[in-house]
């Protein structure tokens, strides 16, 4: 069954239809929610926050769009919204283990820099300007091409583009910084050994 299929039958009633919906897309919803919150449980409380919208706001949805494209949109406005809150109630805590890096050594030592390196990147991330961070995550941890960023963000192709490079330049100033590396060699927009 099509997305606006589904729209439709969920409109006229059917609730099993909602199910197979949430079930679809709700792992995107949580990922993109987690690739800007770092927190599980913050990330949870979102995914079940826009899930409740799209319920109520389904009849509102024109069709002019895709839909992964309008749910995509209501993520990350419902994200960066919640966000904001909770920065206005208290300054956010930093939490670590969002950016696991695998290894199989799980010595004390090993779990320290793996934490370490982790705790690193996240706040390099989050230190993005926000339409930089936004577009990265999207791009990066949902996987989405420029073409399909574009409309979320209400930007053109070309804007989705400049702003993963930017976040890209950033994040290697900043994580060389955070290293103790004068400059960073590039090669192919990843960062390698000199």
């Amino acid at each position: 069954m099509q997305d606006f299929d589904l729209i439709d039958s969920i409109i006229a009633g059917n609730q099993k239809d909602f199910e197979r919906l949430i079930t679809k897309y709700q792992p995107n919803v949580f990922r993109v929610s987690i690739g800007l919150l770092h927190n599980k449980e913050d990330a949870e409380e979102v995914t079940q926050d826009v899930f409740l919208k799209l319920y109520y706001s389904l009849r509102g949805f024109n069709k002019r769009s895709s839909f992964s494209t309008w749910l995509y949109r209501l993520t990350v406005n419902t994200t960066l919204n919640f966000l904001r809150r909770k920065k206005r109630r208290r300054s956010w805590t930093r939490l670590s283990g969002i950016f696991q890096l695998s290894t199989t050594d799980s010595s004390p030592e090993s779990r320290m820099v793996t934490h370490s390196d982790s705790e690193l990147i996240r706040q390099a991330i989050d230190s993005l300007p926000e339409k930089q961070r936004l577009a990265f995550v999207l791009t990066k941890y949902e996987e989405l091409s420029q073409k399909e960023v574009a409309p979320i963000m209400n930007i053109s192709e070309g804007a989705v583009e400049q702003l993963v490079l930017r976040a890209k330049n950033n994040l290697r100033k900043k994580l060389a910084r955070a290293i103790g590396l004068s400059s960073v060699p590039v090669s192919k927009g990843r960062i390698t050994s000199a």
